[in-house]
């Protein structure tokens, strides 16, 4: 029989060994990825036993994500307290600045030992930390399920899931608000972002039970999260982006407008970047599932190739005009990899 392993922080020595078939929840598990004592008291029976989760989500790569901690770049607003910069000046541990006294501040605030120095009275004021609230956005359209001979049978939606549980497990880990939103021809599910541990459960199993169909316009969607995402935080969008970019864009730079920061995971399969087809192929549709084509690639390859650069370079200058994080990703990558990659880059920015 195999075995799940989690390693516990040296808080508790050891280590946790559940089978795949458990009535264990590896859900349940994950809901408490800081805490020890929470691992131990919350394996509650679950049936989960037959749960996709397990067919995707390894040990291992939580492990490697667990230990990043994804920062905003914009000052965010939240309610309780997490690891980001507040627009609001609060008490907290860091100090940021002092400033004159005026009539009405609280007497508690003023940094006596600067008013024997100077003789003047200034108010010591912290810079409050709060949590941010994070959306993924995972396209669930028709093309999304296609899957190339180099990405270890994984699709495009696969490859998504798996990295937005990577993302939804990291944001709960540092005490973040999470949400989801799926769509294709419409938005499909919407659960609103929080921070509770046991919120994670509800995200990954929505995301394991979610299915490509129909197609998309992407524009048009998006532009519907501008009533979802009225606060300050993250819009996480995992698409392979085909579609109209100018209506994409249009749709994005309002949400950049309303406070939102973004980033977009561009998810490919190999088989779209280079296009290696070389005998006759039947292409089939896979939002219109009555439309195919049988032709020569080869005929197809030079012109195809020149529309895909057009429209990732029409991608890339949307998202630099709108200030968006722009990661292109393909299947064959390991997600955990680029994710590591990715949030380190972020750090050095």
């Amino acid at each position: 029989m195999s075995f799940l392993e989690f390693r516990f922080p040296t808080c508790y020595h050891g280590t946790c060994k559940i089978p795949p078939n458990s009535p264990f929840g590896l859900a349940e598990a994950l809901a408490y990825p800081t805490s020890a004592i929470y691992f131990k008291f919350v394996l509650a029976r679950t049936f989960v036993s037959s749960n996709p989760l397990f067919r995707w989500l390894k040990p291992t790569d939580i492990q490697k994500v667990s230990a990043l901690q994804l920062l905003a770049k914009d000052v965010v607003e939240g309610v309780t307290g997490g690891i980001h910069r507040s627009r609001h000046i609060g008490a907290s541990v860091d100090f940021k600045e002092h400033r004159p006294y005026v009539h009405g501040d609280e007497i508690r605030s003023i940094d006596w030992k600067l008013f024997g120095k100077t003789d003047r009275l200034y108010i010591r004021q912290y810079e409050d930390e709060t949590n941010v609230r994070a959306t993924l956005v995972v396209d669930q359209s028709g093309s999304m399920n296609y899957s190339g001979s180099r990405s270890n049978r994984l699709t495009k939606h696969d490859y998504a899931i798996r990295l937005a549980s990577c993302l939804a497990y990291l944001f709960v880990s540092q005490q973040d608000s999470v949400g989801l939103v799926t769509f294709d021809t419409a938005i499909r599910k919407h659960i609103p972002p929080r921070a509770r541990p046991n919120h994670l459960r509800v995200c990954l199993e929505t995301l394991a039970n979610s299915e490509c169909q129909a197609e998309t316009e992407l524009g048009g969607v998006l532009h519907q999260l501008l009533s979802l995402c009225r606060k300050r935080g993250f819009v996480i969008l995992l698409s392979d982006c085909y579609g109209n970019a100018a209506e994409l864009f249009k749709s994005l730079s309002m949400l950049r407008a309303n406070n939102q920061e973004i980033l977009l995971f561009q998810i490919m399969d190999d088989d779209e970047v280079d296009f290696p087809f070389q005998n006759r192929t039947l292409f089939r549709s896979l939002e219109l599932k009555e439309q195919q084509l049988l032709v020569d690639p080869m005929s197809l390859r030079k012109t195809y190739l020149t529309n895909f650069n057009n429209h990732q370079e029409a991608i890339q200058n949307g998202c630099r005009q709108n200030r968006i994080d722009w990661i292109p990703v393909r299947t064959s990558e390991s997600f955990s990899a680029v994710l590591s990659t990715y949030i380190a880059h972020r750090g050095q920015a």
